[in-house]
């Protein structure tokens, strides 16, 4: 083997590592610019996980923040809602952004306690919701510490296309997208 063969074979190698370090250092792809934009006019996010056999549920409307370092959702829910569960138990998350045919992405969620999180949510939720501010309704910090209502950071993985709407039933698209080869 030549020395320039095996200078070429090393830096694949590193350009490979490097790709796979990007992708997961945080774990997470920065919300895109599509999503910013419609984040920032939305009043709700539909939700659907991936069930047990592999399809995708129904998309539910629900409030919605943006995390602390603007890339991430946040969400709250009750601990013992479907979503809750399949998130638990590792389910990918289709996101639509405004409303059930808007713009989509496929993330990964956590199910949280950080305080940090919580708070984002109490503050931004009374801010951006009259019916939590003036009726109640939604979460509270009674309710995360009494363990009634339970906080989900979603990360985006990638964009879905224009038009994705969601298909109660069928097979969720894949987390990554596929590779020509």
């Amino acid at each position: 083997m030549t020395k320039s063969h095996a200078r070429r074979i090393f830096e694949s190698i590193l350009s490979a590592l490097i790709m796979v370090a990007a992708v997961n250092t945080s774990g997470n792809a920065a919300i895109s610019a599509r999503d910013r934009q419609a984040l920032a006019k939305a009043d709700l996010i539909y939700i659907a996980t991936v069930r047990k056999n592999g399809t995708q549920s129904k998309a539910a409307p629900v409030w919605f923040t943006t995390g602390t370092d603007n890339d991430s959702i946040l969400i709250q829910t009750g601990p013992g809602t479907w979503k809750a569960k399949r998130i638990k138990r590792g389910s990918p998350v289709l996101v639509w952004i405004g409303k059930a045919d808007g713009p989509a992405f496929i993330g990964k969620a956590e199910i949280t306690s950080d305080s940090v999180i919580e708070d984002k949510i109490l503050k931004d939720f009374r801010q951006k919701y009259w019916q939590n501010r003036v009726m109640g309704i939604g979460p509270s910090r009674a309710r995360f510490q009494s363990g009634e209502r339970i906080a989900i950071r979603i990360i985006p993985i990638r964009d879905l296309p224009a038009g994705f709407v969601s298909q109660p039933g069928s097979p969720p698209p894949p987390t990554q997208a596929a590779t020509s080869q």
